[in-house]
């Protein structure tokens, strides 16, 4: 094509780059609405939401060892192998049993007897049961057997927490 000015260049060149556009959002908008006919909810929205943030350029560059720039995604990948590799492999600890061990919670002794009985004395009758799926009235009939208080101690160190038997709440739904 011979063209006679600049700017009939810069129209063709925005005209042709329009149509490109045009045809791209209609093929975007197709695949929405097919994701939504099919169910595809997550793609659906994935795809909503890129339209609303628009282009996002990326920048996929990282540093290794000695402070040169890697570009390549080998080179990022084996960057990052090494660094986890080096921070999950710990060979300075000898003997484990004596590092210690910080949790995000206290360590409380199991609860007694008479406290899982005071505990059962709060529950209240006729409601529904929490996560465990038992009823109250079943963990109530059997409270003066051993295996109910053994039982709780278990409950107990799987994760519930010693307030809710002290105030005679339900377990919790998780």
């Amino acid at each position: 094509m011979r063209f006679k000015s600049v700017a009939t260049v810069s129209v063709f060149c925005w005209r042709y780059m329009s149509n490109k556009k045009k045809v791209y959002l209609r093929a975007k908008i197709e695949e929405l609405e097919t994701n939504n006919k099919i169910q595809n909810i997550r793609d659906l929205y994935r795809g909503i939401s890129d339209f609303k943030k628009g282009y996002q350029p990326r920048c996929n560059i990282e540093k290794d060892e000695k402070g040169n720039l890697v570009a390549d995604s080998h080179g990022i990948v084996a960057r990052w192998r090494n660094y986890f590799s080096k921070l999950f492999n710990v060979h300075g600890i000898k003997d484990v049993g004596q590092a210690e061990i910080h949790t995000g919670e206290p360590l409380v002794p199991e609860p007694s007897a008479s406290e899982v009985e005071l505990a059962i004395d709060k529950l209240k009758s006729h409601k529904s049961p929490g996560i465990d799926q038992i009823p109250t009235e079943l963990i109530k009939a059997g409270r003066l057997e051993q295996f109910t208080w053994r039982f709780i101690n278990l409950l107990f160190l799987f994760g519930r927490r010693r307030n809710c038997l002290k105030s005679g709440r339900r377990i919790k739904r998780i």
